[in-house]
């Protein structure tokens, strides 16, 4: 038996020690590339529901299939569509960093003021005094979910300068009144708090969780809402539906 009792050679470790740091550095950069996407997914907006969107904003009747109307039920939920128009972004969309979309944003295509906004379900309608754009109304009992109260939200029903489309018999201050499914809230605007940055004409829908002492929790965080999902038996989740076009098929819908 030969045994060969020679040294490694300098250069020969050298070249192993660099093998071993390329191949250090690709495990890392599969990682992060892995990482950077994962992060992607969960923090920004899909960009295909962006450019829908403009395409719907550009022509509403070029793409008259993407319309939902306001009373359709899908698949036997328990909610009716609040109001015509495409559901340009989802519950769980970001459009920033550290920020998920709390609701559905419905774009009726139409002039601020046009595109009525009903209620989705029975319940208890509250407008607080300084609600420019907003009612939000109590459910008593989840229809899903029995033993639980739950509350729906609509804002955006106002102009850029303040100027409120809220139906006249909810003014300020309102509480606690009856509505029935179908009840005309107001109508579509486009108010932000800022006259100077006015957003796109729609309705901001969402559910918002009791805060187990009779009233609802902070609506601007998404932890304290549900995925609207099963109530419109649609798909409105954003982690679970990176692309598709939330519509009722003609075998799914009924008219309320």
């Amino acid at each position: 038996m030969v045994v060969n009792n020679k040294p490694h050679s300098p250069r020969a470790s050298r070249l192993s020690l660099v093998g071993l740091a390329l191949l250090l550095l690709a495990v890392i950069a599969a990682a992060a590339a892995i990482a950077g996407y994962t992060f992607y997914r969960s923090h920004v907006f899909s960009p295909v529901r962006f450019e829908r969107l403009m395409a719907w904003l550009r022509s509403p009747a070029g793409h008259a299939e993407w319309t939902m109307r306001a009373g359709e039920i899908c698949n036997r939920a328990p909610f009716q569509m609040p109001t015509d128009g495409y559901i340009g972004f989802l519950w769980g969309d970001s459009f920033r960093i550290g920020h998920h979309h709390q609701g559905i944003d419905i774009f009726g295509g139409s002039e601020p003021g046009v595109t009525p906004v009903y209620a989705v379900y029975p319940g208890y309608l509250t407008r607080q005094p300084d609600w420019k754009s907003t009612v939000i109304i109590r459910i008593p009992q989840d229809p899903l979910q029995p033993g639980r109260q739950i509350w729906t939200y609509y804002t955006h029903m106002a102009g850029s300068g303040g100027e409120s489309y809220i139906a006249p018999q909810f003014p300020p201050g309102t509480l606690e009144q009856y509505v029935e499914a179908g009840t005309l809230l107001g109508y579509q605007g486009n108010y932000s708090g800022d006259p100077n940055n006015p957003v796109g004409v729609h309705l901001h829908f969402s559910i918002v969780q009791d805060d187990g002492q009779g009233s609802y929790l902070n609506e601007l965080e998404i932890g304290n809402t549900l995925d609207p999902s099963p109530y419109l038996g649609l798909p409105l989740n954003a982690n679970e539906n990176p692309d598709q076009i939330p519509v009722c098929s003609p075998t799914e819908q009924t008219l309320n």
